[in-house]
């Protein structure tokens, strides 16, 4: 991919995952060509790999739609989401730097939520589950679960600052980050199976 449509792709895909373009929004390729200092080219490259990842529709000589979120695509990440770290939990390298890890991303969890602060709550949260996904080695699970936590982010945003939803998540990864000092993986999947259903709960809730 040229700089010019990684440029693009980079300013779409974030101002779509940070709802600066909501769902419904009909992009103009002209536009984001003059906000980003580039072609209506690189523009077009960028809206097609976005397409291909479910997060605009292309319209032939009328723009890109950003696609709004629905409750299936809510009910579709999360359980692919639950099938790759079910998965990884069962082949990752546990330890005490995997235990350390965590514990240090729990520890920033409980930071942002006292200070409020829903951005980096979120961040420490995404870190806290790819930490036990890349424990497991492989890499395009890793990929994969990041691209689902980018599709989530448009979700998530609704909760991230709910400090009930926050205490909710704080109690589950203090269950799972338990489950991996135990090093039962049955029991870290059931832990990480209950999380994600919590979440479900929450984000179709609100959606």
């Amino acid at each position: 991919m040229s700089t010019a449509t990684s440029r693009a792709y980079d300013h779409v895909k974030q101002a779509i995952l940070d709802r600066a373009y909501p769902g419904g929004a009909l992009l103009s390729e002209g536009e984001i060509a003059t906000a980003v200092g580039v072609s209506r080219t690189p523009v077009r490259e960028a809206l097609l790999r976005l397409e291909t990842e479910g997060l605009v529709r292309l319209y032939p000589k009328r723009g890109a739609l950003v696609l709004p979120v629905s409750p299936q695509e809510i009910s579709d990440v999360l359980e692919t989401r639950e099938l790759v770290e079910t998965f990884t939990a069962g082949r990752a390298d546990i330890g005490p730097e995997l235990v350390g890890e965590l514990t240090r991303l729990l520890e920033d969890m409980r930071r942002h939520a006292a200070a409020g602060d829903g951005r980096e709550f979120a961040y420490a949260d995404r870190c806290f589950h790819r930490s036990l996904v890349a424990a497991a080695g492989n890499e395009i699970l890793t990929q994969l679960y990041d691209s689902l936590r980018d599709r989530q982010l448009r979700m998530a945003r609704l909760t991230a600052d709910d400090p009930v939803r926050a205490a909710d998540a704080i109690r589950d990864h203090t269950e799972i980050l338990d489950a991996v000092r135990s090093g039962d993986r049955r029991r870290i999947r059931a832990a990480i199976h209950r999380h994600l259903q919590t979440a479900g709960s929450a984000l179709r809730a609100r959606s």
